[in-house]
């Protein structure tokens, strides 16, 4: 089986919409893929729908979090209710922020000199959930940056570059109860991607898996060998589930859809604590 845990589509910062990804998924000869956006299920229903036959698509998100001294995060959701009230108030609470947030880094962009728009980052999201990328895909456009990376660095959209605002983020501890509240399995994801900034200490992800944290996602773009050989070693110490993914965002991201994969048995164990949703199979 090829499984790949963490894709994005037009529902947030993607640009395969949802019916292409899964459509996609297939053509790359994927059997199951998840649905991932950054804090919403907005594409949930339309993946469905596009569903090929011989894919297996698990729905999710990925949630935004903070952790010790500030750090930003992101908490892969896997197969939760959602319907369940408290996760449901707290994914809506980060979206409407993303948007006040995303407005925020645009004017800040402008007052540095970048010839950018609000107007024009609603156009590039097309509905989905504003986020940064929205915003580095105006400054390319603009010629501000050649690509969408040299708009997460110190000088723009890095946490704590000249243009970043924070936005409302729910503490990782609390984001893992969240979701294994409404039935869903929680996974910790790029854990050790120190090249997006500050990453949080082994001592925190203990604490995570203390409360309730199933897995972290060991193999993806931003881990080096080492940083991938460490954490199999801490996830085997916390006895965590370890995944891999390609954290697909279409030609926002040079990876490709299916390039880092998960073990069968990873899935199957994810898919055997879910309680809130099951995986679907057209």
């Amino acid at each position: 089986m090829r499984i790949d845990l963490h894709t994005h589509s037009t529902a947030s910062d993607g640009t395969d919409s949802p019916a292409e990804l899964v459509r996609a998924a297939r053509a790359v000869g994927l059997d199951v893929v998840a649905l991932t956006d950054h804090d919403t299920t907005a594409g949930w229903a339309a993946a469905v729908e596009a569903l090929p036959a011989g894919l297996t698509l698990v729905r999710g998100a990925e949630i935004s979090c903070v952790a010790e001294g500030g750090i930003s995060l992101h908490m892969l959701a896997y197969l939760f209710d959602p319907a369940e009230p408290e996760f449901a108030r707290a994914r809506e609470l980060v979206r409407t922020d993303r948007v006040r947030r995303a407005e925020a880094m645009v004017e800040r962009c402008r007052e540095l000199g970048a010839p950018i728009t609000w107007a024009r980052v609603r156009e590039i999201a097309a509905g989905g959930a504003v986020g940064r990328p929205h915003v580095a895909t105006a400054l390319v456009e603009a010629g501000v940056v050649a690509d969408v990376s040299g708009a997460f660095t110190a000088e723009w959209l890095k946490d704590g570059g000249r243009a970043f605002v924070p936005k409302y983020e729910i503490h990782a501890v609390d984001a893992v109860r969240l979701i294994t509240g409404a039935g869903g399995v929680a996974v910790f994801a790029h854990p050790g991607a120190t090249k997006r900034g500050r990453t949080v200490s082994d001592d925190t992800i203990a604490e995570l898996a203390a409360a309730g944290l199933a897995g972290v996602e060991v193999d993806h773009l931003d881990h080096d060998d080492a940083m991938r050989v460490h954490l199999r070693g801490l996830a085997k110490e916390l006895r965590l589930i370890t995944t891999g993914s390609s954290d697909y965002h279409g030609t926002r991201k040079t990876i490709n859809l299916g390039e880092i994969t998960t073990d069968p048995e990873s899935y199957g164990a994810i898919a055997e604590l879910a309680t809130g949703a099951r995986p679907i199979t057209p």
